[in-house]
């Protein structure tokens, strides 16, 4: 297992290069669009590798913590969705895309949030219990956003995607968790390969998205980077601010901003990809790439800064 253990660290390493790789060979085979019909089966197991990484205990620990839990959940559900939908109006941006860059904004934390967080010396205890937990209440949260600020653009079915986001995002992290709870043995061997897997599957969403895309990423591609990353960016500062002027410690601000900045772009590809059309997938396959690009940065910058070090508390990032 040591041999697949390395693979699995290189693929989280080169996660990005990964997937912009995927992405180019997509985009010159649009016969890959086909993989856009697995799309939630591909993410079901992503999620499900996701449960089996998490315990009962992530979830008790918002009995303990409820202020910190609390705060990273409301600005979850707050800062990104309102982003997403200043920058649909702003950029004026036509039905399909405004659709795929709010529902990106909607979407729970993503699992990278965790491994970007302790590289930045955060509170990762924090920031698994916020995954779990937006995860958990996308269910209701994510379709509701959505039918009060994508509504304005386009119809949305808020029923239909509540059902889509329990039997691939929901049912899959639950079982993942009663896996991990009474077969932690097991889990415990096969644990170092996912992150492979969950590599080699977003990478493979990535390469539906575009392939099916493809007509349309020439034509709108600078612009969905351009948003992604301003929307990446802006979740970024609104988190940690927010944790900030909540009066939380350093570590637990970093778990914040990072949590809020880093969606779950494989959610939102495959859901826009059902409900919306492939150009409202092409933010969450951008997505994919630009914040583990954006997220490492960060981190690289935080952990050269200890928590604690006040040599420049205006600047206690």
């Amino acid at each position: 297992m040591s041999t697949l253990a390395r693979i699995s660290d290189f693929a989280g390493r080169y996660f990005a290069l990964l997937v912009v790789g995927g992405a180019v060979v997509a985009f010159f085979v649009p016969a890959l669009a086909g993989i856009t019909a697995y799309i939630n089966v591909l993410l079901g197991v992503v999620m499900f590798g996701m449960g089996l990484t998490l315990s009962v205990e992530d979830f008790a620990r918002v009995f303990r913590r409820p202020k910190d839990i609390g705060l990273g959940v409301a600005a979850q559900f707050t800062v990104m969705p309102l982003v997403a939908f200043a920058l649909a109006v702003v950029f004026r941006l036509p039905p399909e895309l405004a659709a795929g860059v709010i529902l990106l904004g909607c979407c729970p934390g993503g699992t990278a949030s965790n491994v970007i967080t302790y590289l930045a010396r955060g509170d990762v205890a924090l920031s698994v219990s916020l995954t779990s937990v937006s995860t958990v209440l996308a269910p209701l949260f994510t379709p509701l956003l959505m039918l009060l600020l994508a509504g304005r653009w386009l119809p949305v079915d808020a029923g239909a995607l509540f059902f889509s986001i329990v039997q691939v995002v929901l049912v899959p992290v639950v079982l993942g968790v009663l896996a991990n709870t009474f077969l932690g043995g097991a889990v415990r061997r096969v644990r170092p390969a996912l992150p492979l897997v969950s590599v080699v599957f977003i990478v493979v969403i990535v390469m539906g998205v575009v392939a099916a895309s493809s007509e349309n990423v020439l034509a709108v591609g600078p612009l969905v980077l351009l948003l992604v990353v301003l929307h990446n960016g802006f979740g970024l500062l609104f988190g940690y601010v927010l944790a900030r002027l909540a009066g939380v410690g350093v570590a637990q601000r970093r778990a914040v901003s990072v949590e809020v900045g880093m969606q779950n772009s494989g959610l939102a590809a495959a859901l826009a990809t059902t409900y919306f059309g492939g150009v409202a997938a092409l933010p969450g396959a951008l997505f994919s790439v630009w914040h583990n690009i954006s997220g490492p940065l960060l981190a690289t910058y935080w952990s050269r800064r200890p928590v604690g070090d006040r040599s420049r508390p205006w600047l206690d990032v």
